[in-house]
């Protein structure tokens, strides 16, 4: 059986390298919160709620409609992005529209997409 992964031949730490790479690791606290903040792109139902924000600021019961779901489960996945500062908010009468929160959103966005499309 072949491995998927290629690993060295033998055991050979190069301490220059480690040292340099432990010293400008990030610290522990940055790092689970970068974790928590890829995980929300890991929802095939919040990308397809940004994706539709690429596109214009809409109210929860348009993007129900876009995404063919019910009210309920589009609030409930906006508040996780909301809470993540990856959408916004404003009311406007009793209407509230939801928006991407800044360009970073689409830049993660379209970085991962390019990923994924890369050949």
């Amino acid at each position: 059986m072949k491995k998927d992964i290629e690993v060295c031949e033998i055991q050979c730490i190069h301490e220059e390298d480690v040292k340099e790479v432990k010293d400008s690791m990030l610290e522990p606290n940055t790092l689970l919160d970068l974790a928590e903040f890829f995980k929300v792109f890991g929802d095939a139902t919040r990308i397809k709620i940004l994706y539709a924000l690429f596109q214009k600021e809409m109210c929860v019961c348009d993007i129900a409609a876009v995404l063919d779901m019910n009210q309920s489960a589009v609030s409930h996945q906006l508040r996780i992005l909301k809470n993540h500062r990856l959408v916004k908010f404003r009311r406007e009468g009793k209407i509230i529209y939801y928006s991407l929160d800044d360009d970073h959103v689409k830049k993660v966005f379209h970085e991962g997409l390019n990923h994924i499309e890369h050949s």
